[in-house]
């Protein structure tokens, strides 16, 4: 169920958006017809309406801060108080043609007006703020592990060859500065990350040999392993920093789920409050909706 706003979007033009704002105010009460106080400031006379400071204050606190802020750089308050003016002619004008007696302008506004009574309803039903518990947060982060960064943030890199004595001797000269990537690229027998120098991108669970994850976890950023024997052969782990434009991009897919799971929860607690206000009704469906066929789907 989709409830739309009533606030005019504020990327619709001024002039308009008062317009549509003036149509459909005039379709819900008529502004000429009240009088205002004896004491009370007139800002402007319109063919005899006026438009008093309270109503100019009225109107301007209606606006988003945005529109708002726009008025301040172009004109201020003395430009809407114009605007207001061009309206209040509009609606005179629209008077005079008979449009607020149209009947599709009234059903308009009648629509108009419950769909405000249903946001005022549901702003006092809904009023309870949704927040979400750290166990729920990190028990949807887990579901959903497959996009994330592993706790272990660093990039890893390994080498595979057949024997110890060639290990070692990789590790000898990595460890006197030699290139970890090319040694990689030249001498492992590791099909999946030979072409990339050993590369295998930001730590993930389960993509290394579980003997050789044991040892990358205890590994400092820049640091190589001595040789570790698998079933495979000799392997030597490295792990280095990751790029903070990676550690960025977690960051901002992080925030992606909470605000899934907090829209989830909104959604649950729309439904809740929908399934309470059904429960203690009583609904009958009359024999005109055997014409309707649509699968509307569970009450």
């Amino acid at each position: 169920m989709t409830l739309h706003t009533s606030r005019i979007p504020d990327h619709v033009p001024l002039r308009l958006s008062l317009l549509v704002a003036g149509v459909l105010a005039g379709a819900l009460w008529t502004l000429s017809s009240c009088a205002p106080q004896q004491d009370e400031p007139v800002l402007a006379l319109v063919n005899g309406r006026a438009i008093t400071q309270a109503e100019f204050d009225l109107r301007w606190e209606e606006l988003s801060q945005a529109t708002r802020a726009r008025y301040e750089k172009d004109g201020g308050r003395r430009r809407f108080l114009d605007e207001l003016i061009t309206r209040e002619l509009l609606m005179q004008e629209a008077r005079h043609r008979g449009l607020d007696q149209n009947d599709t302008i009234r059903d308009r506004a009648q629509r108009y007006k419950e769909q405000l009574i249903l946001d005022e309803l549901l702003k006092d039903k809904l009023a309870a703020k949704v927040e979400l518990a750290k166990g729920e947060l990190d028990a949807y982060y887990d579901k959903h592990a497959n996009q994330l960064l592993a706790p272990l943030k660093v990039q890893v890199h390994q080498l595979l060859v057949n024997n110890l004595p060639a290990a070692k001797d990789l590790k000898k000269q990595i460890d006197a500065g030699g290139d970890f990537a090319k040694f990689a690229q030249r001498y492992s027998i590791d099909d999946k990350s030979k072409a990339k120098g050993g590369d295998l991108g930001p730590y993930r669970t389960g993509v290394l040999h579980p003997d050789v994850d044991a040892v990358a976890q205890t590994l400092k950023p820049g640091a190589t392993s001595d040789p570790i024997k698998t079933e495979a052969g000799y392997y030597l782990v490295k792990v280095t920093p990751l790029d903070p434009e990676v550690i960025q991009a977690d960051l901002a897919v992080r925030e992606r789920l909470r605000q899934e799971l907090l829209a989830e929860k909104r959604r649950r607690q729309f439904e809740d409050v929908i399934a309470d206000i059904r429960a203690k009704a009583t609904v009958r469906l009359a024999d005109a909706s055997r014409y309707i066929t649509e699968d509307i789907g569970k009450p």
